[in-house]
């Protein structure tokens, strides 16, 4: 692994409690790999403290997990990335087996999937959220992963630079997923440690309000990536309920000749037209997605795979 560049990337935000410890495990576990911190306007001294570790200190204003992700992979050059949380929640020495993965297998991405043991680690309600939007993106594109949301993960440098980021705050991961599920890239998990915030860190996420709003994403990419579906099952229902109304007025008309519920009728008719426009904007929109998806495959195809030198 010695001929490949690797970069290990760090958002942070007030992590002065666990910034150095976590430098100075991944600089232990991957010697020559470059250790970026990324600040995302901490107000302790999370940048000085980054500093004297040793680490490249680079600042994002714009707040949010979206922005500084969406920084880092247009700004850093390398050949394998190492995204990790600054809070030392990540176990580094998992690191050089994700990049020897990565290298070897020629994977696009290397999920570090969280295992933990203290209950402040990972809370229940996370751990059951965990498994109902890993379910749920399973039953939408087919397959997932053990843990769509761990923030602990190896990418090579052409998944990185075909990712376009879109989404806002903690649902980075989940589009990151639905990324390498679309263009069906080759990729592998591995199983890490994963421990409590040291004392004096805090979680950033909220788990109502990020949970809605990973809900509303992992919607939103389903409508993008699959708008067939989307489109034909937002018909489908019309459909369905524009005949359960239908059905007695056909009932009175072959009986007595007569509509007597117009209004009913009017409505009935309305849903099957929305149905019929429905299907054919998902017909229409499939094209520009496949188009999309197409760009993103050639961005994705002009860079090569990470290869380990052979001795």
């Amino acid at each position: 692994m010695d001929d490949l560049r690797i970069a290990v990337i760090l958002p942070c935000y007030n992590e002065e409690a666990a910034v150095a410890e976590t430098v100075a495990g991944f600089r232990a576990a991957l010697p020559a790999a470059t250790i970026y911190v990324y600040d995302n306007n901490s107000r302790d001294r999370t940048v000085a403290i980054a500093h004297q570790a040793g680490a490249v200190v680079r600042t994002e204003r714009q707040q949010g997990k979206d922005h500084v992700v969406r920084r880092m992979f247009a700004d850093v050059d390398a050949d394998v990335y190492i995204m990790a949380d600054g809070d030392l929640t990540y176990d580094p020495k998992a690191a050089p087996e994700m990049v020897r993965m990565l290298a070897e297998e020629q994977l696009d991405m290397v999920v570090g999937t969280r295992q933990h043991e203290a209950a402040e680690a990972y809370r229940g309600g996370h751990v059951l959220g965990n498994r109902l939007f890993t379910g749920l993106l399973a039953g939408l594109f087919g397959r997932s992963f053990t843990d769509i949301f761990s923030g602990y993960r190896a990418f090579s440098r052409r998944f990185v630079k075909s990712f376009p980021v879109l989404s806002e705050g903690f649902e980075i991961e989940t589009e990151i997923s639905v990324h390498a599920l679309e263009l069906r890239m080759p990729v592998g998990e591995i199983v890490t440690s994963y421990g409590a915030r040291p004392e004096g860190s805090a979680s950033k996420l909220s788990t109502y309000r990020d949970g809605w709003r990973i809900l509303r994403t992992i919607g939103t990419l389903y409508r993008v990536e699959r708008p067939v579906l989307f489109y034909g099952g937002l018909g489908a229902l019309l459909i369905v309920a524009a005949v359960i109304l239908a059905i007695p007025l056909v009932l009175t008309y072959l009986d007595t000749g007569l509509v007597p519920r117009f209004p009913t009728a009017i409505l009935a008719t309305g849903m099957v037209i929305i149905a019929v426009l429905s299907f054919f904007a998902g017909l229409i929109l499939d094209t520009v997605t496949r188009g999309r998806r197409e760009m993103r495959r050639l961005a994705y195809l002009a860079h090569p795979a990470p290869l380990v030198a052979e001795k």
